[in-house]
C-alpha cells in the first residue's frame, strides 16, 4: 500500500480499535520501505494531535532497521508528552540496544510503573547483547539514587544482567546490613535465578537462619538456585493442569470473594479445578491454581505441589500488600519468579491455560516458554470491547487516547491478547452472538481459519450452591423463625427506617470496580424513581480496606449518597460474602422475607462490559429476572422480556428504564420463567459441562506435544 497510503488508513479507520489493529500494516510498509522519506512521515505524524496515529507511528518507527530511525526513536524517551515516552521505551525492544538510551530507560526505570515496566523489559531484551555496560551503568546509577523503591526496581533489572558481572554487586547488595531490606530482598531474590551457581547459595546461608522477611526470601532463592531435570514430556496416563489467577487470594473455600480482584474469575477456578479431577472422562488427575499469596505460604506450597494428585494450590509471592491488577504491571519479574518455582516444583505440567491479558499471563508465558510448556488461552475481545464502548459513548477520542492510554494501557493490552493468541497451542472462545465477526472486527482473529485450533466453551456455575441456596430461601420465606444462616441479611436490612423494610431489592454481586459498574448503578437507581420503589444490595469489595480500584468506586457512590444518608435512602453496602451466603441472599432477593424484604426483587449486572457472567448466571439459575448488557456473552442467554433484559448498561438513562422494566417482568410472579431460567442454565452452563469441554482440549494439546517431541526429539 505504502507508507503515506497506510498511515491515511490509520487516521480515517472509523473506529479507534480499527486504527490500533492497523498499526500493525503500518509497521509492516515501514520496515519495507526504510526511506527518508518514510522517516519523514512517521516524525510528523508522532508531532501530530492524532494521538492514536502519533503512537501507532512510534511503534513503526521500530521497524526501520536504519540508524537514523532508532536514534530518532531513541530521542522520543526526551519527548514532553509522557505517552509517547512510554510508547517509545516500549518499541525501543524491538531494536537492536543504544547506548544513549540506556540512562534515560533507567531514568524510567526508577521512576516505576508501567511505564518503569517496559523500560526494564527493553534494558532486559538488550542485556544479552550489552549486559557488562549495562551493569556497570546501573551500578552507577545507583550511587546517585537514595530513594528506596527507586533503589530496588534499580538492583532488580540488575538482576536480569545474565552475565557475571552483576553477580558480584547482588552479593554486596543482599549482605550489605546498611542497605534497606526491600533493595537486600531484590537483591536476594535476583540472585535465587542464578541457577547451579552454589557459591551463591553458600553466601546465603546466614540469611537463612535469621527470621523475618529477607530470610523467608532467602530460603526461597535457595530453592531456586538448584538444578532441575528437563521436564519430560508424557504420551500416556491422566494429565496435569496449571491455571493461575494472581490478582486473588484464592483458596477452597473462597472465603474472600468478592474482596479487591478475588471476583468471578477466582471462583471459577475453585470450581472448576474440582470439576476436572472428579469427572474421569476429563483424564485430569492434578489442577494446580495459581494466585498471590505471602512468603512463607508459597514456600509450603512447594512441599505439596509436586506431589500431591487432586486440586493443588500454588502461591506467587508478589508484594508485602495486595496491589490491584490495574497497578500490578510492575511486579513482572517477582510473578514470573514465583510461576517458575512452582511449575518447577510441580513437575510434570502438560498444560498451562491462561485466561486474562494481566500481568499473571505476560509473567506465565515467558515461563512456559522457558520450560516448554504449551499455552492454552481463553480470548476475549477484552480490552478491544471497552475501547469500542468508550468509543461510541464519546468518552474516548483520537485526541484524548494518550492520555487515556497511559491509565488504562489499552495498546499494550490488546498487543498482548493478540500475542497470547497467536502463540497458543489452543485458544478457547466464549459463545457471542456474532463471534466470528468480533473475533476479526475486534481481536483481528479469523477463527475460520484454523477451526481445529479454537474451541468454543461457555463457562459454568455450580448449581449444588444455588439449588441449595433456593431450598433455604424459599422455606425461610415461610418459616423465617428458627434459622439463623439469614441473620446478616435481617440485620441490614433492620438497618433501614421503617419506612424502606418490606420494599423489594435490586441485587448485584461482584467487584468494586469501574468496569462492573457498580458506582454507575448507584447514580442510576439513586437519581430515578427507582429509589422509592425497591431498596438497593451491593455484595462485593472490601469496605474496610479498600483498593485503589473499590476506592473509586465508593468515593462516587459517597458523592450520590453519604455514608449518613445510605439507610434513608435504601442503600445497602454489604461487602464481600462467602459464596454460599451470596447465594442465599439472592435466593432470599426472589423469595422474600415476611416483613423484611418483599418477594420478587431483580438481578442487575451494571457491567461496562462482560465476557459472559459468572454471577449474572447464577442469580438466573436462583431464578431472578435479571438486566444484563447487550453486548458479550450474556446477550446469548439472556432471553430479552422473558427472563430478562438486555441494554447498554453503561448508559445510566437506559439503565434506569431496563431496570424498570425488569421489575415489571418480575411482578408478574411467573414461576414457569423463573424454571425456564434455571434449566437454561442447567442445562448448557454448569461447571460439570465446562470441565467436560475443556477435557478433550487439554488432552488435544498434550497428545500433539507429545507426538511433537517424537518427531523432533528433546531440544537442548
Amino acid at each position: 500500500m505504502g507508507i503515506q497510503t497506510t498511515l491515511d488508513a490509520v487516521a480515517g479507520a472509523p473506529r479507534i480499535i480499527d486504527a490500533i489493529r492497523l498499526a500493525d500494516d503500518l509497521a509492516f510498509e515501514a520496515r519495507r520501505d526504510p526511506g527518508v522519506r518514510t522517516l519523514r512521515i512517521l516524525l510528523g505524524a508522532v508531532a501530530g494531535s492524532d494521538q492514536v496515529v502519533a503512537i501507532a507511528a512510534v511503534h513503526a518507527l521500530a521497524a526501520v532497521f536504519d540508524e537514523q530511525a532508532s536514534k530518532s526513536l531513541s530521542n522520543l524517551l526526551s519527548d514532553e508528552r509522557p505517552f509517547i515516552r512510554e510508547h517509545a521505551a516500549w518499541a525501543l525492544a524491538e531494536t537492536l540496544p543504544r547506548y544513549d538510551a540506556v540512562g534515560r530507560l533507567l531514568g524510567l526505570v526508577t521512576d516505576g510503573g508501567f511505564t518503569g515496566m517496559l523500560a526494564q523489559t527493553t534494558l532486559e531484551n538488550w542485556s544479552g547483547a550489552i549486559g557488562e555496560t549495562l551493569a556497570v551503568a546501573i551500578e552507577s546509577a545507583l550511587l546517585g539514587v537514595a530513594d528506596v523503591p527507586a533503589r530496588t526496581r534499580l538492583v532488580e533489572t540488575l538482576g536480569l544482567v545474565r552475565q557475571s558481572i552483576a553477580e558480584r554487586q547482588l552479593l554486596e547488595i543482599a549482605l550489605d546490613e546498611a542497605e534497606h531490606e526491600d533493595v537486600r530482598v531484590a537483591a536476594v531474590a535476583a540472585l535465587g535465578q542464578r541457577t547451579g551457581a552454589r557459591y551463591i547459595a553458600d553466601r546465603l546461608e546466614h540469611l537463612i537462619e535469621r527470621e523475618g522477611r529477607l530470610a523467608e526470601v532467602a530460603r526461597l532463592s535457595v530453592i531456586d538456585l538448584q538444578v532441575v531435570p528437563q521436564r519430560n514430556i508424557e504420551t500416556e496416563g491422566a494429565l496435569t493442569v496449571a491455571q493461575l489467577f494472581l490478582h486473588a487470594d484464592i483458596d477452597p473455600t473462597l472465603s474472600s470473594a468478592g474482596a479487591g480482584d478475588n471476583g468471578g474469575i477466582a471462583t471459577l477456578l475453585v470450581r472448576l479445578g474440582d470439576a476436572l479431577v472428579a469427572d474421569p472422562a476429563a483424564h485430569v488427575d492434578r489442577v494446580l491454581t495459581l494466585s498471590r499469596g505471602a512468603v512463607p505460604r508459597a514456600a509450603a506450597d512447594l512441599l505439596s505441589v509436586g506431589g500431591d494428585t487432586g486440586h493443588v494450590y500454588g502461591h506467587v509471592p508478589l508484594a508485602p500488600s495486595a496491589v490491584p491488577s490495574a497497578a500490578a504491571w510492575p511486579l513482572r519479574v517477582t510473578a514470573r519468579r514465583g510461576i517458575r518455582r512452582l511449575l518447577r516444583a510441580a513437575g510434570r505440567v502438560d498444560v498451562l491455560h491462561l485466561r486474562m491479558a494481566d500481568v499473571g499471563s505476560l509473567a506465565a508465558v515467558d515461563v512456559a516458554r522457558e520450560l516448554g510448556i504449551p499455552v492454552v488461552f481463553t480470548v476475549a475481545p477484552d480490552p478491544h470491547s471497552i475501547i469500542q464502548a468508550l468509543d461510541r459513548s464519546g468518552d474516548l477520542t483520537r485526541t484524548t487516547f494518550g492520555q487515556t492510554d497511559l491509565r488504562e494501557h489499552f495498546w499494550f493490552r490488546t498487543r498482548l491478547v493478540q500475542n497470547l493468541a497467536a502463540n497458543a497451542a489452543h485458544t478457547v472462545l466464549f459463545p457471542r452472538p456474532e463471534l466470528a465477526r468480533d473475533m476479526r472486527e475486534l481481536v483481528g482473529i479469523d477463527i475460520a481459519s484454523y477451526p481445529e485450533r479454537h474451541t468454543i466453551v461457555a463457562e459454568g456455575v455450580d448449581l449444588e450452591v444455588v439449588d441449595r441456596a433456593v431450598v433455604d430461601a424459599s422455606a425461610h420465606a415461610i418459616t423465617p423463625a428458627g434459622d439463623d444462616r439469614f441473620d446478616d441479611l435481617h440485620a441490614l436490612i433492620q438497618a433501614l427506617p421503617a419506612h424502606r423494610r418490606g420494599l423489594p431489592i435490586i441485587a448485584t454481586v461482584g467487584r468494586l470496580h469501574r468496569v462492573k459498574g457498580m458506582a454507575t448503578l448507584v447514580e442510576a437507581w439513586a437519581t430515578s424513581a427507582l429509589a422509592e420503589r425497591v431498596n438497593l444490595l451491593v455484595i462485593g469489595g472490601d469496605l474496610e480496606h479498600p483498593s485503589l480500584d473499590e476506592r473509586e468506586q465508593l468515593e462516587r457512590i459517597d458523592a450520590v449518597l453519604s455514608p449518613d444518608r445510605r439507610a434513608e435512602a435504601g442503600l445497602l453496602l454489604a461487602g464481600h460474602q462467602p459464596n454460599d451466603v451470596a447465594a442465599r441472599w439472592l435466593a432470599a432477593v426472589r423469595f422474600g422475607i415476611p416483613g423484611i424484604i418483599a418477594p420478587r426483587g431483580v438481578y442487575v449486572c451494571a457491567s461496562l462490559k462482560e465476557e459472559f457472567g459468572i454471577a449474572l448466571l447464577e442469580a438466573m439459575a436462583t431464578g431472578l429476572t435479571v438486566v444484563a448488557p447487550d453486548a458479550g456473552g450474556p446477550a446469548t442467554y439472556v432471553e430479552d422480556g422473558l427472563t430478562g433484559v438486555l441494554t447498554a448498561t453503561w448508559d445510566p438513562a437506559m439503565l434506569t428504564t431496563a431496570i424498570s422494566a425488569a421489575l415489571d417482568l418480575a411482578a408478574r410472579g411467573d414461576d414457569d420463567l423463573a424454571r425456564r431460567a434455571h434449566d437454561m442454565v442447567a442445562a448448557r452452563f454448569t461447571i460439570q459441562g465446562m470441565a467436560s469441554a475443556l477435557g478433550p482440549v487439554y488432552r488435544g494439546v498434550a497428545a500433539s506435544e507429545a507426538e511433537l517431541l517424537r518427531t523432533v526429539g528433546p531440544v537442548a
